[in-house]
């Protein structure tokens, strides 16, 4: 059997190194690594997660959030104009 993926619209972020206060507006679990400035924690469903420099953090259907890597965040999802 072959199945496609609803379309669902997500709210994501992307971390750059500079915006912790606002990754950690948009998602209250991403934990700093202490002496780590380049990544963040992310406690997921599936334990916990580093979300790197680049990386997008994602908000789920569900109110979850993940990180997700830039080329598997650019093939997967558009951006939706307001």
């Amino acid at each position: 059997m072959k199945f496609r993926k609803r379309p669902v619209v997500i709210e994501a972020m992307q971390w750059n190194g500079v915006n912790p206060l606002e990754c950690e507006e948009f998602c209250p679990t991403v934990q700093r690594i202490p002496n780590n400035p380049t990544s963040l924690l992310i406690p997921t469903l599936e334990g916990d997660h580093t979300c790197s420099l680049g990386d997008w953090i994602i908000k789920g259907v569900n109110g979850e959030f993940y990180p997700c890597k830039p080329d598997i965040f650019e093939k997967t999802y558009e951006k939706v104009e307001d």
